[in-house]
């Protein structure tokens, strides 16, 4: 057997205007769990695109040598002919189709008079049982949760005789149960001689679940690390990734929290869209002062971002009721638009989705929540535009080679920074987060933490939801906990700790 099942030699990649991998080197061992890390940008993504055939043979230099072979991919099926099979961070599941139909869409298990459905589901049944999987095949996407889908496409991996797993942030949407139980699935593939390329900002996650660590800077390979012991200091990869020490996780600020309310929410109530008897948020009372972060912790599907999603402009939910007052004013905010001139924002944990258009520039994307703003008579002003752009690139230290450049081609921080910078242009007195570090890594991560940090200093009030608790305990003044729609515990963030926090929802759990 030959020592690398992988070897990735001299790749280069380049885009308009940016040079994205210059001479990659990345060779990975049979039956180990290789990790990649690196920042935003660095790309990681980029070297994975090119190695499953996204980005085909001819549009980069470098070879591909697999198996001992070299391998020219012009298609993600060519790849996956040999057993290389990548699973993206955004999953490729269609909602309204069960989990037979989607594991083997375009790979169907034909019959003699079309699709074999009994063999189709059977198929299913037994891929899904080796990810632990105990729905039924014919459980539509749209009735599990996320991490179920993300073993959804694990389970659609194996279904296409994987030999080489490729994970791109498969855990940044996962609370940390799921989380946890996915990397024990990756070990479990690895005792089988399964080998894997994960890519994440989840330091912890890779020092846990890596054999091997390759670091990228700025599409160059730096450092190939052993984690043989899987106990590497997380400092340690970061000093790789940044080429510095990161001392600090979270800046420091001082807490000068305002007495003055800056938004209080009272008995608030949410119904889901679609099953109107089933209540999402329930009765939920909360406040956040001027110049104070507040946190709101909870397992998923705790009701957090559909609460957000609520009370701005009423974008989720039906019988919606309860109150809200921004500076001690009641407030009726039946639109978005009413929320945003009422001074309110909400920076969407799907960026992708519903934050960003991925097509259009970063200028147009920049301004087009307070487009007004740099309008003429009705028209806009593309020069007051470019030079709002330009503006917060360089407070945000985007990325790009020109704020021309679509919103789509950048990498997920960059994007993330290009969503913020759209929420700080509106200016709003109440900003929302919802996971907003969500799959960047962790000098992005300390950029956004210190952006926080200057809106709280202006006088603004940050809601922050996220899913790391770390990030909360480091971040906010006080932690609020939901559970199941409902709002279980507040405390100071002084005084919180992580079994706390836990601890009120296991608490709540029994009544």
């Amino acid at each position: 057997m030959a020592e690398f099942i992988l070897e990735m030699k001299n790749i280069t990649k380049e885009f308009p205007g940016v040079k994205a991998l210059d001479n990659v080197n990345l060779q990975v061992k049979p039956g180990e769990i290789h990790a990649l890390v690196g920042e935003n940008g660095a790309g990681k993504s980029t070297l994975m695109n090119v190695l499953s055939g996204t980005y085909p043979f001819g549009t980069y230099s470098g070879d591909i040598v697999y198996n001992g072979e070299v391998c020219q991919f012009k298609t993600l099926h060519d790849s996956e002919e040999k057993g290389i099979v990548i699973i993206h961070q955004e999953l490729a599941l269609i909602p309204e189709l069960s989990i037979g139909e989607n594991m083997f869409l375009g790979n169907e298990r034909k019959g003699r008079f079309g699709i074999d459905w009994d063999k189709t589901y059977y198929d299913a049944a037994k891929h899904m049982k080796q990810v632990g999987l105990k729905e039924e095949a014919t459980t539509l996407i749209k009735d599990i949760g996320t991490g179920k889908q993300q073993l959804v496409e694990i389970a659609k991996a194996l279904s296409k005789n994987v030999k080489l797993l490729i994970l791109d942030e498969p855990t940044s949407s996962l609370n940390e149960e799921d989380s946890r139980m996915l990397l024990d699935l990756l070990l479990e593939f690895k005792k089988n001689g399964m080998t894997s390329i994960i890519i994440s900002h989840k330091l912890n996650e890779i020092s846990y679940v890596a054999d091997k660590i390759t670091v990228l800077r700025d599409g160059s390979t730096i450092e190939t690390i052993d984690n043989e012991g899987h106990n590497i200091d997380e400092a340690r990869i970061i000093r790789g990734m940044v080429g510095r020490e990161l001392s600090d996780r979270y800046p420091a600020r001082e807490h000068n929290v305002s007495d003055k309310v800056g938004m209080e929410v009272k008995n608030w109530s949410v119904h889901h869209p679609i099953y109107n008897e089933k209540k999402v948020v329930d009765n939920v009372s909360f406040n956040v002062h001027r110049g104070e972060i507040v946190g709101f912790s909870g397992l998923q599907g705790a009701g957090r971002t559909e609460l957000a999603m609520s009370i701005f402009g009423r974008s989720y939910g039906t019988n919606i009721s309860g109150e809200i007052k921004i500076d001690g004013k009641e407030k009726t905010l039946r639109t978005v638009r009413d929320a945003i001139e009422a001074g309110l924002a909400y920076v969407t944990e799907d960026r992708k989705g519903n934050g960003l258009i991925l097509e259009q520039s970063i200028a147009q994307n920049t301004t087009m929540a307070r487009l007004e703003k740099v309008c003429n008579k009705g028209i806009v002003d593309i020069n007051k535009e470019n030079a709002v752009a330009e503006e917060y690139k360089g407070k945000l230290r985007t990325k790009t080679p020109s704020v021309q450049q679509a919103v789509g081609n950048l990498s997920g921080g960059n994007q993330q920074k290009v969503l913020l910078a759209k929420w700080m242009f509106a200016d709003p007195e109440v900003l929302i987060l919802d996971e907003p570090t969500r799959g960047i890594d962790v000098g992005a991560k300390y950029e956004i933490y210190c952006i926080m940090n200057d809106l709280v200093a202006q006088g603004k009030s940050v809601v922050m939801i996220s899913s790391e608790m770390p990030e909360l305990l480091g971040m906010c003044d006080r932690i609020y906990v939901m559970n199941e729609g409902k709002m279980v515990a507040e405390m100071p963030a002084s005084e919180a700790t992580q079994e706390k926090i836990m601890s009120a929802i296991l608490q709540s759990d029994k009544k």
